[in-house]
Order: structure tokens, then C-alpha cells, then sequence
């Protein structure tokens, strides 16, 4: 059954004036359309069902009607209209894509591919990515039986019956020339796109599709003053104290609560420590404040005492972790204290391969939790900062709170997003250019890695809080959507309501638990075990609940989904590492139970596209006027280049043994298997995409 999580609320920005349409968008779509040309303008009239054509938004407050939905044969209508004489020199990819996302809803630059008319139309946006759909599928006469009996080198010919390497303009859809699977495709697009996946040839690599498509580039500096660093930040000298926890963000990621951070009446008389932990003598917040003429000039500790922690544990039960090291470390470097903790519980496993401990060490040892509780009292005072990388379970393993932390796992944000976060081994490679953690069975170091993180977060006091936070390579789509999302009059916007909050709502729905990829950032996350369940709950998203508690009564305004069963058939799934977000996926058993042979005249393949064409007509019809629906397919056929990538990491680690001669290894990578690898790539990077409006 499929599962959702409201994750974020809107955000609440004020709106600027409607921007001004560019100029291509400006012509109206009739003037631009020539034989070659195909409209992406809706053809249809809307259902009866949408109150004709009026839709309201339900606020805490009154607000007025948003203006009526215009009809189908309104001069108003919007539309996205590609002619021949647009801007386009090579494939499209899917940062355009993204970005016409961001032009429609939000502060995206204009599109010069395709032409927006009647922007601030747009009521919605639904993106679709079904990996496993080719363009080799859509050729009226192809063989489904046999389209995936194919060898390697067949597969990678495959592309040469469709595509060349200059025919990058989109091609038009007629039911006529679809085979009967896929002909629903021609009711509700007109053209088929060829789409470049991201990648690189040269190195033979292929780059997240979704990584690409919910990760919004950052917005360019309006500022005429003080140019940017090339590196997307200025150094900017910070206080450590500026990147101290919010109580949100404790509570956020789990730290022990310290009843500091509780609002006054629920401190006293109310709150007490579970049984065996204690919190730090901190009565409020104010008291861990230095004033300013007690704050040496130019100095980053702003007058507070630095501590780094990092503590060791072992298994003494089902889940369950106790401490047996913990290192503190002064902002100086000088070891403040570093003892060996004897667990209450008998040690079920000793973990030394992470943990380094190991029973000969532990054996003599007297030191117990409570002893080193009582001494972290008298050394954590008000003043003192503690900093580490993900702090919490530290603090849990010694049943410590305290309310000023500093973590290196949240200000040095994943790539992707929370909930991932980047190791401490990472981070010190990426930005230290420094190797931690090397020992083989050995462990990691408490103090070692409690040096790091001092070093990490003095390098981020220097460089400033734009540094090394993923914002010059991105911002999350769903973030940028709530914060920048732009309201027009005719969509009830501030100056028809006097104030709706500007931010775009968004829905993520996808197989596994959503919450565990970068589309935890959107407003609704539902978790799918099907495509049943995914396509339930795009409908869902797009409609909204009638008490409007999980999904926004009327629904979000930008849904993005991805169906996995043809992935799953065509054999693209778990065969290569495409993105980490699989991590989230349900286990590759699932997948296999997936049959099509319950239609016998037809082959799985065939019978797979018959139900994904289906499904996508029903979503298609469920989408209220005025909405744009994209369906991408992410990538090409990765199975070849995954094959060889493996091939490839083999021959490396066989090389770079010591003492393993050539002769003796396994795998041999020569230049014929590096081109071959290349043109792989360029396989896999060939996708498709749909794009219209309903």
C-alpha cells in the first residue's frame, strides 16, 4: 500500500509584479505555426466536473476566487509551442526541462526552444519519468517479442534504427504510425522529443537524471555590485556561533532534547530527564551569550569554549548501542579527555573493524557511564560549544543534552538533500584533502576524527556559510519552488488577495519510502509499491484530499513521479548504480515478481507498454485544464555501459593490488574496451521525452 508523509509546508514570500513574457512568448501560438511546427496547445474541453472552469484556494482566511479557467478556444489559453524556427542547435536535455519548470512557476530564465504563451495560465505541472521507454519502440512495425533478445552489440545498434547524430528536432506523433501499445501517446502529445541525459562521454560517465531534474541551479546574482567568487562564494570571515543548531534543526535530526530549548512553560515542573541521562547545567539559551566587548576583535570562537566529541560504541543488544570511548578535543588540539568506558550490559559484539575496541582493552577497564557523565558535567558549562559529525548519536550513547551544537553533517549539507548526509571520510577528502579512517579491521580514531571536524568547521569560519554547502552546484527543486514560486492575478495571486503566500506546493511520488531521497523537500512525499500506487497517487496529488489534511485541498501545484515496472522488465533496474535514490526502492525480489503473461497473444514487453499507455491516459484525463504534463524516460539503455563499467572497476582494483602481475589478472581493459565504453555511454544517455498541455 502506498504511504504519505507531509514533509514541508509553503513558503510565505511576497511576489513580485507578473514578470514580462520574453519575446518569442509574446506572438500568439497561431501566427507561429507552419507544417513543420507542432502545438502543444490543448485541444479539448474541460470535464463538467471542474466547477466550470472556477476553482478556489482554502486558506486560514478569505480570499477571492482565482479568475475563471479560460476554455479551450479562449484567446487566452496557454500553450507551449515549438516551431522550426526556434532556438535549437542540438538535443534538448534535462536541465531545460527542469528550467521550464522554473520559468512557468517560478524565477527560471525563458525557454528558447519552445514558446510560452499566457504564462501566468498555468494552473499545474505533473512530470512523469518512466525509465525503459526508446524511441525504438515507437516505430510502427517493431518487433516486441524480440526487441529484448537482443546481444550487447545489437543493443547498441539499437539506436541507429531511430536516431542520428544531427536529427535532434522532435518528431511528430500520429496514431497511425504508433504501434497499437502505444497510440494513446498521440492523444496527448504531439511530438516526441529526443532528450540528452546528463553525463560525460569522455570519462565514460552517466550522471543522475533525477539528481539533475530536482536540483535547481542557483539563482543568478541581481546584484550589480561585488562580483561572485568563480567558485560560487565569497571568503567571508564567520563566527562559529553562526552556525550553531537551531532547536528546529535538534529536533529535526534527533539530538537528545535539553530543556533549554523547550518554550518556558514546559521546562519547569514538567520536564524530566528519562531514566539514566542527564542534560547540562544550561537554565536558557541568553546564558550561553558573550557580550560583544568581551569578544576579541576578529575572532571566530566569539568568546565561547569549543569542544570536539566523538565517542566509540560496541552492540550489547537488539539495536542497541552502548558507549566504550568517548575523546574530547579543545579548539587549541590539546586532548581535554580520552577514556575507555565499560559498558552495564555484557558486550555482544565489539564492532572493533569501526569501532577500533576490542576486548583486551576493555577488560581492565572500571570507568562507567555514570562516572564520565558526572565529569562532562563540570566541563560543559553555558559557554561551551560541542562540535562533531553527527552528534546525536554520540550524545545518545553517553544519554547526554545539550543545546549548543555545531555538526559537521549539517553544515556540510548532502548534495541531494537531507536525510542523506556525507561521511566524515568524504568530507575530509573533499575539503581537507586529507585521508582519515584508513585502517584495514583497525577502526577509526576518536581523536583523529574529532581533529577533523575541528579542521572542517575552522576551514568553514574562514571561508563564510556559503562555502561548501551545495548551493553553487544546486538548490533542491521542490525548496525552490516554495520559496520562489511565483502567484499571478489569475491564479488568486497577493494583489487579487491581499497576501496568498507566493510558494509553489509540490508532491513527490515514487517506489520505496520517499523520504529517504532529496524528494523528502516537498510539500507531500507519497511511497509507492506499484505503479498502480504511483499512478493512485499522482491523481491524488493533483486533486488533493477533501479535508485537505495530507494533500492541499485542490491539490499541489507541481507533481513529480516515477513508475519503474517497464524498468523493471526491460532489466535496467539494479543493473547499474544511476543514482543513490534506489537506496530507497523496495528490494530487487519485488521487481521480479512483476509478470505480463497473463496476455498470451501479446509478448511481455507489448503487454507491459499497453498498460503504461493506459495508465497515463487516465492520469492525463484526471488533470484539470491548463496543466503541463511531461513524461521522460531519464536515460537510454544503460545495460551495456553498466556491464563495462564493472568490467572496468574490476581491472582497477586487480591492478593496483601489489604483487599482481598483468598476466594474472582476471579482467584486461584495453583502448578497444575504452571506446567501447564511450559509445555505451552514448546509449545510455539517448533518452525520449513528451511534453503538452491538457
Amino acid at each position: 500500500m502506498s504511504s504519505v508523509t507531509p514533509v514541508q509546508t509553503v513558503a510565505t514570500t511576497s511576489a513580485e509584479t507578473t514578470p514580462p513574457e520574453n519575446a518569442i512568448a509574446d506572438e500568439s501560438p497561431r501566427t507561429q505555426q507552419s507544417e513543420s511546427s507542432g502545438s502543444l496547445k490543448r485541444s479539448s474541453t474541460h470535464d463538467a466536473d471542474d466547477d466550470d472552469g472556477w476553482q478556489t484556494i482554502e486558506r486560514g482566511r478569505a480570499v477571492k476566487k482565482q479568475k475563471k479557467i479560460p476554455g479551450a478556444d479562449s484567446s487566452r489559453y496557454p500553450a507551449i509551442t515549438f516551431s522550426d524556427k526556434a532556438r535549437l542547435q542540438s538535443k534538448i536535455n534535462l536541465s531545460m526541462l527542469r528550467d521550464l519548470v522554473l520559468y512557468i512557476f517560478a524565477d527560471g530564465p525563458a525557454p528558447q526552444w519552445v514558446s510560452i504563451t499566457h504564462r501566468p495560465e498555468f494552473r499545474k505541472i505533473v512530470t512523469i519519468m518512466v525509465p525503459g521507454l526508446e524511441e525504438a519502440m515507437f516505430k510502427k512495425d517493431v518487433d516486441f517479442s524480440a526487441y529484448n533478445t537482443l546481444t550487447a552489440d545489437q543493443a547498441i545498434d539499437k539506436l541507429a534504427l531511430s536516431t542520428s547524430p544531427d536529427d535532434y528536432y522532435p518528431r511528430a506523433l500520429k496514431k497511425d504510425g504508433l504501434p497499437q501499445a502505444l497510440k494513446p501517446f498521440a492523444d496527448m502529445f504531439p511530438l516526441l522529443w529526443p532528450v540528452r541525459a546528463p553525463g560525460d562521454d569522455k570519462y565514460g560517465k552517466l550522471h543522475s537524471p533525477i539528481g539533475t531534474m530536482l536540483t535547481a541551479p542557483p539563482p543568478k546574482n541581481k546584484d550589480k555590485g561585488a562580483k561572485p567568487d568563480p567558485h560560487g562564494w565569497q571568503d567571508s570571515r564567520t563566527r562559529i556561533t553562526e552556525f550553531l543548531a537551531t532547536p528546529e534543526e535538534l529536533m529535526e535530526h534527533n539530538f537528545p532534547t535539553h530543556p533549554a530549548i523547550l518554550p518556558v512553560g514546559e521546562r519547569k515542573g514538567k520536564f524530566k530527564d528519562p531514566d539514566g541521562w542527564v542534560h547540562t547545567r544550561v537554565e536558557n539559551l541568553e546564558d550561553g551569550d558573550v557580550p560583544e566587548k568581551d569578544i576579541q576583535s576578529g575572532s571566530i570562537a566569539a568568546g565561547r569554549e569549543i569542544l570536539a566529541l566523538d565517542c566509540e560504541m560496541c552492540v550489547t543488544g537488539d539495536n542497541e548501542y552502548s558507549l566504550t570511548r568517548i575523546s574530547l578535543m579543545g579548539w587549541d588540539g590539546e586532548v581535554v579527555l580520552d577514556e575507555l568506558v565499560k559498558p552495564d550490559k555484557p558486550i555482544i559484539d565489539y564492532v572493533t573493524r569501526f569501532s577500533g575496541i576490542t576486548k583486551e582493552m576493555l577488560d581492565p577497564v572500571t570507568t562507567t557511564i555514570r562516572d564520565i557523565q558526572a565529569r562532562l558535567l563540570d566541563i560543559l558549562n553555558p559557554k561551551t560549544i560541542l562540535v562533531g559529525h553527527s552528534l546525536d548519536s554520540d550524545l545518545k550513547a553517553l544519554r547526554l543534552a545539550h543545546p549548543f551544537i555545531v555538526d559537521t553533517s549539517i553544515i556540510f549539507p548532502h548534495p541531494r538533500g537531507p536525510p542523506l548526509k556525507s561521511s566524515l571520510k568524504f568530507l575530509a577528502q573533499k575539503h581537507l584533502a586529507r585521508e582519515i579512517q584508513k585502517g584495514v579491521g583497525t577502526g577509526h580514531d576518536s581523536i583523529e576524527d574529532a581533529k577533523t571536524c575541528l579542521d572542517l568547521i575552522k576551514k568553514k569560519c574562514e571561508k563564510g556559510k556559503a562555502w561548501a554547502t551545495g548551493e553553487s552546484q544546486g538548490e533542491n527543486l521542490f525548496k525552490r519552488l516554495a520559496r520562489a514560486g511565483t502567484a499571478y492575478r489569475a491564479t488568486a495571486g497577493p494583489e487579487a488577495t491581499g497576501g496568498l503566500p507566493t510558494g509553489k506546493s509540490s508532491a513527490a511520488v515514487d517506489w520505496g519510502d520517499v523520504t529517504r531521497s532529496s524528494c523528502n523537500a516537498a510539500t507531500v512525499a507519497i511511497s509507492c509499491q506499484s505503479d498502480a500506487e504511483v499512478e493512485a497517487g499522482i491523481i491524488r496529488a493533483v486533486r488533493g484530499d477533501p479535508d485537505g489534511l495530507e494533500v492541499p485541498g485542490g491539490g499541489v501545484d507541481f507533481v513529480w513521479a516515477r513508475m519503474r515496472e517497464l524498468e523493471a522488465l526491460q532489466g535496467w533496474w539494479n543493473r547499474n548504480k544511476l543514482e543513490s535514490e534506489d537506496a530507497g526502492g523496495p528490494p530487487a525480489t519485488t521487481t521480479s515478481e512483476i509478470s505480463y503473461d497473463d496476455a498470451p497473444t501479446v509478448s511481455p514487453l507489448e503487454a507491459c507498454l499497453t498498460t503504461l499507455g493506459e495508465r497515463l491516459k487516465r492520469i492525463h484525463d484526471a488533470l484539470p485544464p491548463c496543466t503541463v504534463f511531461m513524461v521522460l524516460s531519464g536515460t537510454g539503455d544503460p545495460r551495456e555501459m553498466s556491464r563495462l563499467q564493472s568490467m572496468q572497476s574490476k581491472f582497477k582494483k586487480e591492478y593496483n593490488t601489489p604483487g599482481k602481475k598483468w598476466d594474472e589478472l582476471s579482467v584486461q581493459w584495453t583502448d578497444v574496451e575504452d571506446q567501447a565504453l564511450r559509445k555505451a555511454v552514448k546509449v545510455a544517455r539517448n533518452g525520449i521525452g513528451f511534453l503538452g498541455v491538457k
